[in-house]
């Protein structure tokens, strides 16, 4: 295989992201920490999350050995798995892991240099915070456009010559995909059990029972708070989109070979298209983060104008550049499939828009729910529901129209639904998902810009610095809460075109897993008897051999399943909080009992016990959710075969998709209104309706950071289970 000149860019530009990645983290480094009382701060936030970390990694080992034996006895025992598949979901979970491990430890270093900046001015705090973020940005990409090109020179290497070399190589790293999405949900989960045990219990009790401000250095929870803040919101958010990232370039590249199987020269420009595109992102993402910046006394309005500067003319930049890239290539329909990139550019600009919305206290949404406080915490908590379940609406809209529009710009409006037609529409799907995160650099800069911002904010009242700062950092926070709330957004919805694009990549493995059965010697025969020859259908042909079709009750019963799983899964982690939560709460009004002298400064709270509680509970409690996320598609695919492994991932993906958005954006509205009353609307702090808006963001709490996040990861680590475990599938079920 000839790999073209320009496929170089890919490894180039991974390097480049890492290499200014180090850049803006040594930048930050250099910046003043501030007073020995916020480094002291700093300190204990940083061990606690190292700790933290380095705890969640060994469990999660031990998961992955356990993982990679099974796959190992599949694939040279059995037989029935692609020999690379356990090497390769290892590299995927341990880039995804250091994404999140080096955003974290840049996290920690960088809030009370934020701090410590916002005592300068507003936009040099901006400016510490959204860099820092930036690492992350980069990290991701770099990380996770280096995996890509490794194994991609290393597979093309070994299947030189062969017939299927492209079609086998892209569903071979798609498993490392697995390997990412396993590592993600684990870090999502625990991260999030983590930070919303010790968020909730330091609201309760201090802000609510003992009337102290939040982050008050009386509070024993408040470094357990800050640490939660790094190993949730950046951990965890760092793997997770590390995972959509790949998954997105990966399924597109895998469609690509299928689409183009015919035409080698054309198939492998199709394969590499969209790493190209993600490539040139890096360089665009670049432009865009150093075009950040605002004025001294800006509103919110003109904070959220300073990073749409900066993300909208980044994907308006790669909308242009798509063009000219898919015309050098000489993609088949090259102005067809480079609207389909703007087709999902434009959906995550509008899905990120329709959540600043409905999550900004700038809006009506979040100032209804303000207004609501004036009668208390139950009416908060309904006009918050509410709220996120009208702002459903417009993202499934957006993302319905997206598909639409990339599957029918991809195939040239082919409506004939013939195998090319549907093969070249559903890249258009997968492609569209990559220009919705070929930007991702600096759109995970915004979000990842979100935590250290809070953690800037705790660290300034710890240290008690002035008013001016506090209220600069809190001005940078508010923003913070509504770019993450945007960011998890922006995740889910290119979750959801990612796992369309993996549900074609699942019938291309399904197909592979046939050919090997039939080379081992195994017979197919369709329900009228007739022999089927896997290697020359087409994907059509599966499906009607397979029954995919409503009026199979196995795919009926797979999608109510797929349902049910979001919901199981929500269930049981809002659970975990909960539990964790009640832990943490009666911790605190221990100390406060019993450490005589806490709540008049006198004397020093047991911070350690409470972080001690919190990586307790995560551990504990994120095993099982994780675990059944795995089991449920080996068993569905095991009972109810292929029929019911796909209605399994439809089912999945449309209930994951739309409770994902309603739970992140009833959160966020939630966390907004809060801090809205903090601002000195409705009373301000103190105030009774201050203690109804801190009970609806601590509902909201688990909603925006635990089990929302980790719905998008839950269907697209369905999908990537079914696709490695499609060979068991074929072979037993």
């Amino acid at each position: 295989m000839n790999i073209p000149l320009v496929f170089w860019l890919v490894p180039i530009a991974s390097i480049v992201a890492l290499g200014m990645a180090w850049h803006f983290f040594r930048q930050m480094r250099k910046e003043d920490e501030g007073t020995p009382r916020m480094a002291e701060i700093a300190e204990y936030v940083r061990r606690g999350a190292m700790a933290y970390l380095k705890q969640q990694y060994k469990v999660v080992a031990i998961v992955f050995v356990v993982l990679a034996v099974i796959f190992a006895f599949m694939a040279y025992g059995l037989k029935v798995q692609n020999p690379w598949v356990p090497f390769a979901f290892l590299t995927g979970g341990l880039f995804s892991g250091l994404a999140g491990f080096f955003g974290m430890k840049t996290a920690t270093y960088a809030s009370a240099r934020t701090a410590n900046a916002a005592r300068k001015s507003l936009n040099s705090g901006l400016k510490v915070a959204f860099r820092s973020g930036a690492v992350m940005g980069l990290v991701v990409v770099g990380l996770g456009l280096l995996d890509i090109a490794i194994w991609f020179l290393a597979l093309s290497c070994f299947y030189y010559g062969s017939n299927m070399a492209l079609v086998t190589i892209t569903t071979t790293m798609l498993t490392f995909g697995m390997g990412a999405s396993t590592q993600a949900l684990f870090a999502r989960v625990g991260g999030g059990i983590y930070t919303k045990a010790a968020d909730v219990g330091a609201d309760l009790v201090g802000k609510v029972e003992a009337n102290i401000p939040e982050d008050d250095p009386r509070n024993p929870a408040t470094i357990a708070d800050n640490v939660g803040d790094n190993v949730g919101d950046v951990a965890g958010m760092g793997a997770d989109l590390y995972e959509s990232y790949c998954g997105s370039i990966l399924s597109t590249a895998a469609l690509g070979a299928t689409a183009f199987a015919m035409n080698v020269d054309m198939q492998l420009k199709a394969v590499i298209a969209p790493m190209i595109i993600a490539s040139v992102g890096i360089f665009l993402s670049l432009i865009g983060i150093f075009a950040v910046k605002t004025k001294e006394n800006a509103t919110m309005r003109d904070l959220l104008r300073s990073l749409g500067i900066g993300t909208n003319l980044a994907a308006g930049l790669i909308a242009v550049a798509t063009f000219v890239i898919l015309y050098f290539l000489g993609i088949e329909n090259w102005i067809g499939v480079s609207f389909s990139v703007v087709s999902g550019l434009v959906a995550g600009v509008v899905i990120g828009q329709a959540t600043e919305y409905y999550t900004s206290h700038s809006y009506k949404p979040t100032q209804k729910i303000s207004e609501a406080s004036k009668t208390g915490p139950a009416t908060v908590i309904i006009q918050g529901i509410g709220t996120g379940m009208i702002s459903t609406m417009i993202p499934v809209v957006t993302i319905s129209a997206a598909i639409m529009l990339s599957y029918l710009f991809a195939n040239g409006f082919d409506l004939s639904m013939s195998a090319k037609s549907i093969s070249m529409g559903l890249y258009g799907i997968g492609i569209a998902a990559v220009g919705m995160l070929s930007t991702l650099g600096i759109t995970l800069a915004t979000d990842a810009y979100g935590p250290i911002a809070d953690n800037a904010g705790g660290n300034a009242e710890m240290s008690e610095l002035g008013e001016e700062v506090r209220h600069r950092t809190d001005a940078l926070d508010a923003l913070g809460n509504t770019t993450a709330a945007t960011g998890k957004g922006f995740a889910i919805g290119s979750a959801a075109l990612t796992a369309l694009a993996l549900l074609a990549s699942y019938v291309e493995e399904i197909k592979i897993a046939m050919v090997r059965a039939v080379e081992e010697g195994q017979q197919f025969y369709d329900s009228a008897g007739n022999l089927f020859n896997p290697e020359n259908a087409n994907m059509i042909d599966y499906m009607n051999f397979f029954q995919v079709n409503l009026m199979n009750p196995k795919v009926l019963v797979g999608a109510f399943i797929g349902g049910m799983a979001a919901f199981l899964f929500c269930g049981l982690t809002m659970g975990a909080v909960g539990r964790a939560a009640q832990t943490m709460v009666e911790e605190v009004r221990r100390q406060f009992r019993e450490i005589k002298g806490i709540l008049e400064g006198k004397a020093t709270p047991d911070y350690g016990r409470c972080v001690e509680i919190s990586t307790r509970s995560a551990q504990k409690e994120m095993i099982f959710p994780s675990l059944l996320a795995i089991a449920i598609p080996i068993v569905v695919g095991l009972l109810l075969g292929v029929a019911g492994v796909m209605g399994l991932l439809v089912g999945g993906l449309t209930a994951g998709f739309t409770l994902a958005v309603f739970m992140a954006n009833a959160g966020g509205a939630w966390d907004n209104a809060k801090k809205m009353v903090e601002e000195g609307h409705f009373g301000g702090k103190g105030s009774e309706c201050h203690k109804a808006t801190i009970v609806g963001d601590t509902v909201g709490d688990p909603f925006k950071d635990t089990s929302g996040p980790s719905l998008n990861i839950l269907i697209k680590l369905m999908s990537m289970v079914s696709i490695v475990m499609a060979g068991l599938v074929v072979a037993f079920a």
